[in-house]
């Protein structure tokens, strides 16, 4: 199992990566186990400021594997059950908490297709580099399914209501360039500069301040949901939390020296 997801932390960067290139990245339950134990584990280690998941092979993650899934499916009709689709509940759900709940930043580093849950994994991350080779496809109506992984959540923020409807009952590839146009990639890189771009952008934001970033990340999942005033309160009450951190004190001292910050996450 654990040879499905690969877990390196080095510099204050766990570095996450799916391992199963031979299928595309599909995401049985092993490699959905592994996922969401590794990031839970990336999660409440202290010593990761922020995290880059990423994946071997030619594509990113072509979301669940299908020739597990429809033995699974055969047998739940056999046992007159839906055990099956309670992956959405064990492992997709929890994977996407994990990955827009992290009190750290989640780059992805999108080397190839992420179609069905492995859009949905590249769209709860914070800031995704994509290889101009890459493509996105929703993929759920393709095969009778509705949307999980957090699609419904996370894509029509990004591109609006009306977009993700099309992308949805009318499931294409999404090129990387009109995926970029979109806004679903925040910066578009050659393919053979995917891996060094997302790795710098990661270790940029692992040396950053942690503790604003998590912030940032609470207000803008907050103020998508909220009035003006209750955004405007829990900017408040976390830019208290932000202004008594060590590292505003280290920038504040930084800026006034002229110097480079260096900070230390807390």
């Amino acid at each position: 199992m654990a040879d499905t997801v690969l877990y390196e932390v080095s510099d204050g960067l766990a570095t996450i990566t799916l391992n199963r290139p031979d299928a595309m990245n599909a995401m049985n339950t092993d490699a959905k186990v592994a996922l969401r134990d590794t990031l839970q584990d990336a999660a409440a280690d202290t010593a990761v400021r922020a995290v880059l998941l990423t994946a071997t092979g030619r594509a990113f993650c072509v979301g669940q594997d299908l020739k597990e899934h429809i033995g699974k499916l055969t047998a739940d009709r056999e046992a007159g059950s839906d055990d099956t689709m309670s992956t959405v509940r064990e492992h997709y759900n929890p994977i996407v908490r994990a990955l827009t709940g992290m009190q750290k930043p989640v780059v992805a580093g999108v080397n190839g297709v992420a179609a069905g849950a492995g859009f949905g994994f590249a769209l709860a991350a914070d800031y995704r580099v994509v290889a101009d080779t890459a493509s996105f496809n929703t993929s759920f109506a393709g095969v009778a399914l509705t949307a999980d992984s957090g699609v419904s959540w996370t894509l029509p923020r990004l591109i609006g209501q009306s977009r993700a409807a099309d992308l949805l009952f009318f499931p294409r590839s999404v090129k990387a360039q009109e995926a970029y146009e979109l806004g679903i990639a925040n910066k578009l890189v050659p393919a053979d500069e995917l891996a060094a771009e997302a790795e710098r952008t990661a270790r940029a934001l692992a040396a950053g301040p942690t503790l604003a970033y998590a912030a940032l990340k609470e207000s803008l999942a907050y103020g998508a949901g909220h009035s003006l005033d209750e955004a405007l309160e829990k900017e408040d009450e976390l830019q208290s939390k932000a202004g008594s951190s060590a590292d505003h004190h280290i920038a504040v001292e930084a800026f006034i020296a002229k110097e480079q910050p260096k900070y230390l996450g807390r």
